[in-house]
């Protein structure tokens, strides 16, 4: 028996999560069907090897998905970073201490989310893999078929977006392009050889999707399409000085990378690059929405500005969300008939960021800080007395403090959906992975890196929640601008890698660091298992 470990141990393909195409997965399943029936019609060979992949984005335990469960990808982007914390309270959320390890820098190779999150990004790119072998023999069979090169781009590009997160978290990592591939086979890939593969990846599939919004309901809901393959572009481009740098620990952390970015055949420089893309977004009809509540509220997939999301709803698909019941305190969920697990909260770093701002109500759209009501519109009352939490009493450890229970700002971007099931875990509010918003700050970003005025961009968004404008911002003001508008919503390490402040800037609450702590640990036990892979520096 050929070994064809891409991750740490073998795990059973299991379909979970969601998908569009939920209810035809139901109806036939490819593992109950002989193979000359599997792949016989269009719809067929859609279903058995591009939609069975969609039902991986979401996921309904800890470690999967790329957003709404724990311990997992979106995990190691936002409590490594300064906008949020787990904070210890008493006997609550100890852990082993590990969420005080991740939030000041001393975690090791060993973490367990370092390894769920490796695990799941290789075990979809294994099972795209499959589609992709699959569908190359079926265009070998019939060339003239015009349905195969469109599901094939279209797998080709969801396997590079699991690779962009691959590139993104741990920097040097194994290419595997085929299902068949030994483990003795498999070699390690300097972060700049997968930066390379991914925009390769995205740009030759680009052409070939659907310029359809995915974000809405209706044959391209939940999909890959175009505008998605822009956005990944765009990130790349603007992030091209971080992942074309193989040597992340000299320069005191900072970026030094090279500017260039291959695109339409030639190289430009990459702040052209993300601009050209973000204004390729901006041509398909994305706008922001009129609110800023709009993106996160029931009835989400309304907003014209989500441009990917993870379709939710609590009879069709089984994709969790645990962020919401996570961090609120135990009578707040009861309150909402939803857990509470009183944990996350924002930083006084987060904190900060927002009150720099004038005439800003963002911090109260993202977050509880102070007495909060029930449903039922009447104070939710902890014992004998008005919940209030207390954003300024937040630290690593609470323990003993009179604000054991309530110190800390409670996350609060998202509703809190009244059709919940499962105390608030399946909820029918989508969750946002990109949008609109990230493209205005990226642009205004790449236009300021080249010596431009990104005024424009930002005021848009700052406009809308009514805060007072900029004139001639500069990079800190974006920093701190991305901050407050995408808090929480897993970018702010990217963001802070990017400017250089990821490991800098970390001298807060015990917390210190070192530039080697850029990328994360490659998982210990996948060292172990493959003899071909050497460790990030740093960690041996």
């Amino acid at each position: 028996m050929k070994k064809k470990l891409l991750y740490s141990s073998l795990l059973a393909f299991s379909l979970i999560g969601f998908s569009a195409c939920n209810s035809f997965l139901d109806e036939n399943p490819k593992d109950q069907m002989p193979e000359e029936e599997a792949y016989k019609s269009p719809e067929l060979i859609y279903l058995n090897t591009v939609a069975n992949l969609y039902t991986q984005i979401g996921a309904s335990d800890g470690g999967n998905g790329l957003g709404g469960t724990d311990r997992g990808l979106y995990d190691i982007q936002t409590f490594t970073a300064d906008e949020a914390i787990l904070p210890i309270r008493g006997g609550d959320w100890e852990d082993g201490g590990l969420w005080k390890r991740l939030y000041q820098h001393k975690w090791d190779k060993s973490e367990a989310p370092f390894k769920s999150t490796w695990d799941y990004l290789y075990r979809v790119i294994g099972l795209s893999n499959q589609s992709l072998d699959k569908l190359n023999s079926l265009i070998e069979a019939d060339p003239e078929n015009i349905y195969l090169p469109v599901y094939k781009a279209e797998v080709q590009a969801i396997r590079a977006m699991y690779y962009y997160y691959l590139l993104d978290c741990f920097g040097r990592v194994p290419i595997v392009e085929k299902s068949d591939i030994q483990i003795s086979d498999v070699k390690q890939a300097e972060r700049k050889d997968v930066f390379d593969f991914v925009r390769k990846e995205l740009q030759e599939a680009a052409p070939l999707l659907s310029a359809s919004n995915s974000s809405k309901e209706g044959e391209y809901y939940g999909r890959m399409t175009r505008p998605v393959a822009y956005f990944l572009l765009a990130k790349l481009a603007l992030n091209a000085q971080v992942y074309s740098d193989n040597s992340w620990t000299d320069n005191n952390g900072a970026p030094n990378g090279s500017t260039d970015f291959e695109m339409n055949g030639q190289n430009v420089v990459c702040w052209d690059a993300a601009i050209a893309y973000a204004d390729s977004i901006t041509a398909l009809g994305y706008k922001l929405a009129s609110t800023f509540s709009a993106n996160f509220s029931v009835g989400n997939e309304t907003s014209p500005e989500n441009i990917f999301t993870i379709p939710m709803d609590p009879t069709k698909y089984n994709a969790q969300f645990y962020y919401i019941i996570r961090t609120v305190h135990y009578a707040h969920g009861k309150a909402y008939s939803i857990d509470g697990w009183n944990g996350a909260s924002a930083t006084k770093d987060l904190l900060t960021a927002f009150r720099k701002s004038k005439n800003d109500p963002r911090l109260e759209l993202s977050f509880y800080t102070g007495k909060v009501n029930g449903a039922d519109g009447q104070p939710v009352m902890d014992g004998d007395v008005e919940l209030e939490y207390k954003p300024d009493a937040i630290a690593v450890d609470v323990s003993g403090a009179t604000e054991e229970k309530t110190a800390g700002a409670r996350w609060k971007k998202y509703a809190i959906d009244p059709s919940a099931q499962q105390a608030g875990k399946l909820q029918s509010i989508d969750y946002v992975l990109f949008r609109y918003a990230d493209v205005l700050l990226m642009k205004a970003e790449a236009k300021i890196r080249k010596g431009l005025n990104g005024d424009a961009e930002l005021n848009e968004i700052r406009e809308r929640v009514g805060a007072d404008v900029f004139s001639n911002a500069g990079l800190s003001e974006v920093l701190d601008e991305r901050a407050r508008e995408l808090s929480w919503e897993a970018v702010r390490r990217q963001d802070l890698v990017r400017f250089g402040k990821y490991t800098t800037t970390v001298t807060t609450d015990g917390r210190t660091s070192a530039p080697f702590r850029n990328v994360f640990p490659i998982p210990h036990d996948v060292i172990l298992l493959n003899k071909n892979l050497t460790q990030n520096e740093g960690y041996e």
